[in-house]
Protein backbone atom coordinates (compact mmCIF):
# COMPACT_ATOMS: atom_id res chain seq x y z
CA UNK A 1 0.00 0.00 0.00
CA UNK A 2 1.84 3.16 -0.93
CA UNK A 3 1.59 6.16 1.17
CA UNK A 4 -1.83 8.42 -0.42
CA UNK A 5 -3.61 4.91 -0.29
CA UNK A 6 -2.35 4.45 3.65
CA UNK A 7 -3.55 8.17 4.47
CA UNK A 8 -7.03 7.79 2.78
CA UNK A 9 -7.50 4.61 4.56
CA UNK A 10 -6.76 6.29 7.69
CA UNK A 11 -8.87 9.14 7.17
CA UNK A 12 -11.93 6.86 5.69
CA UNK A 13 -11.93 4.77 9.16
CA UNK A 14 -11.46 8.05 11.12
CA UNK A 15 -14.44 9.89 9.51
CA UNK A 16 -16.14 6.18 10.07
CA UNK A 17 -14.95 6.40 14.10
CA UNK A 18 -16.73 9.64 14.53
CA UNK A 19 -19.86 9.00 12.14
CA UNK A 20 -21.16 5.69 13.40
CA UNK A 21 -18.08 3.90 15.20
CA UNK A 22 -15.76 1.34 14.39
CA UNK A 23 -15.96 -2.78 14.79
CA UNK A 24 -13.08 -4.45 16.57
CA UNK A 25 -11.43 -5.27 13.28
CA UNK A 26 -11.81 -2.26 12.15
CA UNK A 27 -10.11 -0.95 14.95
CA UNK A 28 -7.48 -2.76 14.71
CA UNK A 29 -6.70 -2.06 11.62
CA UNK A 30 -6.67 1.49 12.14
CA UNK A 31 -4.12 1.12 14.65
CA UNK A 32 -1.88 -0.62 12.54
CA UNK A 33 -1.92 1.42 9.83
CA UNK A 34 -1.61 4.33 11.97
CA UNK A 35 1.90 2.76 13.08
CA UNK A 36 2.93 1.93 9.98
CA UNK A 37 2.38 5.76 8.95
CA UNK A 38 4.09 6.56 11.66
CA UNK A 39 7.03 4.00 10.85
CA UNK A 40 7.23 5.54 7.17
CA UNK A 41 7.55 8.91 8.48
CA UNK A 42 10.62 8.16 11.27
CA UNK A 43 11.95 6.28 8.42
CA UNK A 44 12.33 9.06 5.78
CA UNK A 45 13.16 11.30 8.27
CA UNK A 46 16.11 9.19 9.07
CA UNK A 47 17.07 8.61 5.94
CA UNK A 48 17.30 12.13 5.11
CA UNK A 49 18.91 12.87 8.19
CA UNK A 50 21.76 10.20 7.00
CA UNK A 51 22.41 12.94 3.69
CA UNK A 52 23.03 15.63 5.99
CA UNK A 53 26.67 16.86 6.06
CA UNK A 54 28.12 18.42 8.92
CA UNK A 55 29.35 22.08 7.15
CA UNK A 56 33.24 23.31 8.18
Amino acid sequence: MNIDELIKRINYLYKKSKEEGLTEEEKQEQEKLRRQYVNNIKKNFKAQLDTVKKKS
